[in-house]
């Protein structure tokens, strides 16, 4: 069966007017092209579409089935320029994007909404990962963008890009009511050498990891580390049930816990970046639209 657009065009102005001549003028054609138009569609079909007489045209069942068929059909038809338009330019399709959970807290949710406002058709499919794991998806091609704590590794660096879009301090997260931090706006490392610190592993976070550990090592100090986790609202969650302390970045003081004090430090801090990191080759429009809309902010 082979029915074209044009015979379907047809089919639907003759059935809107309901009179083979009035639908012709519509066209810009003769009224014996379109009949013979309509009747090889029928042929087409093996089925009548119209019933004709003298003096008036009708819908058969079949016609009536078809009628509102054909007419979603053009219409989808019409769209497909625009629709091909806003693929090509970003403004549709879907971008995968993974974060790492302290990204959750500063930069994730304004960037959502900022390119949920400007490209509402794209489907954002959102999932959570830790550094290490990104660095494969992208390089497996399973990801358009992540959102991660640098650096990457240096076989990685041959094929992806990165854009840093964050550097913040660490602050501390410690259990409510500890009488080292009575009275005091800022935390002293010094005074808290008796308390386990919870802290990422360094194979899932190793720059995170090492900018806390070089806040103890700035201060004379070492560690005791009493618990690793690699989700940052379970290490709050932890500090929240009094198992210990946790150096986090600052952003992270969004994320309310009842039982949990936020405070700076006394002592010197360094910064932790996190940054958006893509294929090179990924020719993605969804994803150029999205980072040329960061590279605005």
């Amino acid at each position: 069966m082979n029915i074209e657009l044009r015979q379907l065009r047809y089919f639907v102005t003759v059935a809107e007017e309901m009179h083979f001549g009035r639908a012709a003028q519509r066209l810009h054609m003769t009224q014996p092209p379109l009949s013979l138009a309509i009747r090889s569609l029928e042929n087409a079909l093996g089925t009548a579409l119209f019933r004709r007489n003298s003096r008036s045209v009708a819908l058969t069942p079949a016609g009536a089935a078809l009628l509102p068929e054909a007419q979603r059909i053009l219409q989808q038809t019409a769209a497909l320029p625009d629709l091909l338009r806003r693929a090509a330019s970003g403004a549709s399709g879907s971008l995968s994007l993974a974060f790492v959970s302290t990204a959750d807290y500063s930069v994730l949710p304004s960037f959502l909404r900022e390119f949920r406002e400007t490209y509402p058709a794209v489907e954002i499919d959102l999932r959570e990962a830790t550094t290490d794991v990104q660095i494969e998806e992208l390089t497996q091609g399973r990801i358009d963008v992540g959102l991660l704590i640098p650096p990457l590794p240096e076989k990685a660096r041959l094929e992806i890009d990165y854009l840093p879009v964050l550097s913040e301090p660490l602050i501390l997260a410690a259990p409510k009511g500890l009488q080292a931090l009575r009275g005091k706006a800022r935390a002293d490392l010094a005074l808290l050498t008796e308390l386990p610190l919870i802290v990422f592993p360094r194979r899932i976070a190793p720059a995170l990891h090492d900018a806390i550990l070089a806040c103890y090592h700035e201060a004379g100090l070492t560690p005791r580390i009493g618990q690793e986790a690699i989700q940052m609202q379970t290490i709050i969650g932890l500090v929240s049930a009094g198992m210990g302390i946790a150096l986090v970045p600052q952003s992270v003081s969004n994320l309310k816990r009842p039982g949990v004090d936020y405070r700076p430090l006394t002592n010197r801090t360094p910064m932790v970046e996190t940054g958006l990191a893509w294929r090179r080759d990924n020719a993605s429009p969804v994803l150029h639209a999205f980072l040329e809309l960061l590279r605005k902010k």
